[in-house]
């Protein structure tokens, strides 16, 4: 059967990058991927790189691979305010005009305001889709809230080992290049750096405990998506105890990987996603602090730390990372721990094999000729 996969690919900046390009190669046993096809795939995010994707799936209905819950801010990137605000009652309907007048005006504000992530403005694609694909409960449920008609199939997020050419390297690179000794705890926060990681939340559970005199380190690796933030804590990052790295290339983002202890990837305002990096990590059995929640109910509480989101959210962070810092038992018991769920219910040939068996199912494949 031909597919039309429709996806940013890398080195597009998008954490749905990485992703699509592992689910394809996966994908290519068991369909010719072309440009056009009749069965078409999408994968969209909450991303402007997403809009010519999202627009065609629109245009011709096939497959979602829903990476966020929420389209809200996709929508707002692109939409006039006329636009904006139609969208917005065809969502929620017309007693919600007025609502939408107040949402576009306070626009600047999107990307850390609750409102926003609470009217995901789904409805649209998720009603002309002949199947939705999420990563997780939160995500369904969403789904489910805009169009209730719509055909939902949840899949874990995929995970691919890495090449392991640079083990042995690990030690070195971690101490010549990220300059913190082994004897001493490396967290992390890797991605695309947002509002709603928490980096002020992390920075000051981070800026006590080292007050209290614990031999700690934090990594965050990864670009500012809007200047704003990146200019509020520039003075913080600049900490001895501190490193901030850009983009790295994918094998050395693998080996920086392996040299962290342990990850810190909280989210909130949650969006549906399930953290891509979340998952590579855990696969290569790195313990991960989370934040509670329907999007990571999934996971094991033997196989990582979660804390809950709100007023108690600095404390709990400032506790584990203090118990995570001087316990490297149990550091590693979370990561075997995080490993075998992972490798488990999450390896890439898996998901991509279930992903094809909902595209035969659907788009049914032309009878194979007899040649007489």
């Amino acid at each position: 059967m031909k597919l039309a996969y429709h996806a940013p690919l890398p080195l597009a900046p998008t954490g749905v990058a990485q992703y699509a390009a592992t689910l394809l190669k996966h994908l290519q046993p068991h369909f010719e991927i072309v440009s056009q096809a009749p069965a078409n795939l999408y994968q969209i995010g909450n991303n402007n790189l997403h809009w010519d994707i999202y627009q065609r799936a629109l245009a011709t209905p096939g497959i979602v691979l829903l990476h966020d819950a929420c389209l809200h801010h996709l929508l707002l990137g692109h939409l006039s305010r006329e636009q904006y605000v139609e969208e917005f009652v065809f969502n929620y309907g017309e007693w919600h005009r007025q609502t939408a007048e107040r949402y576009w005006e306070s626009r600047s504000n999107s990307a850390a305001d609750l409102r926003y992530f609470e009217r995901p403005l789904l409805r649209r694609v998720c009603e002309s889709a002949r199947l939705i694909l999420v990563h997780n409960p939160a995500a369904a449920a969403a789904v489910r809230a805009h169009a209730p008609q719509a055909e939902i199939l949840e899949i874990p997020h995929l995970f691919e080992p890495p090449c392991d050419h640079f083990y042995l390297e690990i030690d070195t690179y971690r101490e010549q290049v990220l300059k913190v000794p082994r004897t001493e705890c490396l967290f992390a926060v890797l991605g695309h750096l947002r509002e709603s990681k928490r980096l002020d939340t992390v920075l000051s559970a981070f800026e006590s405990l080292l007050a209290q005199g614990l031999k700690i380190h934090l990594l965050i690796q990864g670009s500012f998506v809007g200047p704003d933030l990146g200019r509020a804590l520039n003075s913080r990052l600049k900490s001895a105890n501190i490193i901030h790295r850009g983009y790295l290339p994918e094998d050395e983002w693998w080996m920086q990987a392996h040299a962290i202890d342990v990850a810190i990837n909280l989210r909130w305002p949650l969006a549906g996603e399930s953290s891509g990096i979340a998952t590579r990590l855990m696969g290569i059995g790195r313990p991960v602090i989370l934040t509670r929640s329907l999007e990571t109910e999934n996971i094991p509480e033997a196989a990582a730390i979660r804390i809950d989101p709100g007023l108690s959210e600095r404390a709990g962070l400032e506790h584990f990372m203090a118990w995570l810092a001087i316990n490297q038992e149990a550091r590693l018991s979370i990561g075997r721990h995080a490993a075998i769920h992972t490798n488990q219910f999450h390896r890439a040939e898996h998901v991509a094999a279930r992903i094809a068996d909902a595209i035969d199912e659907r788009f049914d494949a032309p009878p194979a000729q007899t040649l007489l």
